[in-house]
């Protein structure tokens, strides 16, 4: 029993204590929002055709999967000038021309559930990026630039469909 309350047990309890607490308060997200005037079948073929990010894409290229549920998908992910990350994901859930899921990140430490949703409204297709983050390094990390990445590439998806309509 004495082994139980020992200076260093109590340690080992302070710290998973503090795990504990990080991985429930680990959570923030991202979201963005754009009106693309085109129809959601035009925005999700442009959306799920990974083959030709590069041509058109700031933000992630240099894709390789397949977006079915349960694929493996792997990009670079070109957060800001100068700042690249390779990410692999998984497709969580298609429902064709309405959410593209995906998620990924080291379980604990940081998760994403990626999801791009696309909802038919006067003047064409509103789409979301909505990402949530959970884990005990979410307190110390920074989403902005992240923020910023998502909003530079739904103006980057709404310029590419709207410049096929033209």
């Amino acid at each position: 029993m004495e082994f139980l309350t020992s200076k260093w047990m109590i340690g080992v309890y302070v710290v998973f204590g503090i795990l504990i607490i990080l991985f429930l308060i680990g959570r923030k997200s991202v979201h963005s929002e754009i009106l693309i005037k085109a129809s959601k079948e035009q925005v999700w073929s442009v959306l799920t055709n990974g083959a030709e990010y590069d041509s058109w894409n700031t933000v992630i290229n240099s894709f390789e999967g397949d977006l079915v549920e349960g694929g493996k998908v792997k990009f670079m992910f070109n957060q800001e000038e100068g700042k690249s990350y390779p990410i692999e994901a998984t497709v969580k859930k298609i429902k064709p021309n309405e959410l593209l899921n995906q998620k990924g990140g080291i379980g604990v430490v940081m998760t994403y559930d990626h999801q791009y949703i696309l909802k038919e409204v006067d003047g064409g297709t509103k789409v979301t990026i909505h990402e949530e983050y959970r884990g005990v390094m979410v307190p110390f990390w920074n989403a902005e630039p992240v923020q910023k990445a998502y909003d530079r590439l739904n103006q980057d998806i709404k310029s590419k469909v709207e410049s096929l309509n033209q």
